[in-house]
């Protein structure tokens, strides 16, 4: 079984695909910026009687973030990387702030890139290596105001066949994954989707994506 870096891992999709693998006998590493939701699905997990460890960290910030992962190396394997953390701030894109635009691109687009570029050597030890991006849609057609959450989404998009041409022929084995909207707290702070119960579930989509998860250069939801 695989040792596998979760990021955004407290809450959402992130919280689910930590369930989801634990259950099929994966270790799992939570990373996230908060302690306290990932302290909640470590619980969780224990109470399914997965294995789990916690790695509070910020992916935006490379200094700290390669320290800490530097100290996690020298206690535990790491097979896969899931990058799943991101955030989205939305609305017509003359009325985005600076702030938010600097958000989007430093966790959804710098963050995956800082991560992956550190843990890739111990990745590629790995005779299972395996490295998931998780997308969305919004990496594949522009939305109405989504303009600077999509250009984050259309960078990872990039990173991502970039990464399956430079690694082809390896043992490391690169997903990217594209879904819709889940119905999940990513929408707590957003009036950009009304009616969050049409969505699917975010368990529902974890599943599906640990089902399709075949080492294929795509999955797409």
């Amino acid at each position: 079984m695989a040792t596998i870096l979760i990021t955004g891992a407290g809450t959402g999709l992130g919280n689910s695909l930590a369930k989801q693998y634990a259950k099929m006998g994966h270790s799992i590493i939570l990373a996230g910026r908060r302690k306290e939701p990932l302290r909640a699905a470590k619980e969780t997990i224990d109470q399914i009687g997965g294995n789990s460890i916690l790695f509070p960290c910020d992916i935006s910030n490379y200094d700290d973030l390669e320290k800490k992962l530097a100290e996690l190396q020298k206690l535990t394997k790491i097979d896969w990387l899931i990058n799943n953390a991101g955030i989205g701030h939305f609305g017509e894109f003359e009325t985005i702030s600076k702030n938010d635009i600097d958000e989007m691109l430093q966790i959804n687009l710098m963050g995956t890139v800082y991560i992956t570029k550190l843990l890739l050597p111990m990745i590629k030890k790995s005779q299972e290596g395996r490295i998931y991006n998780i997308i969305s849609t919004a990496g594949l057609r522009g939305k109405v105001n989504e303009a600077v959450y999509c250009a984050s989404k259309f960078g990872l998009r990039g990173f991502t066949e970039a990464l399956q041409q430079e690694y082809k022929g390896t043992n490391i084995k690169i997903t990217g994954v594209y879904m819709g909207g889940m119905d999940t707290p990513f929408w707590t702070h957003s009036n950009h989707i009304t009616d969050k119960s049409r969505l699917k579930s975010a368990d529902e989509v974890a599943k599906k994506i640990s089902e399709l998860d075949d080492g294929r250069a795509e999955i797409i939801i």
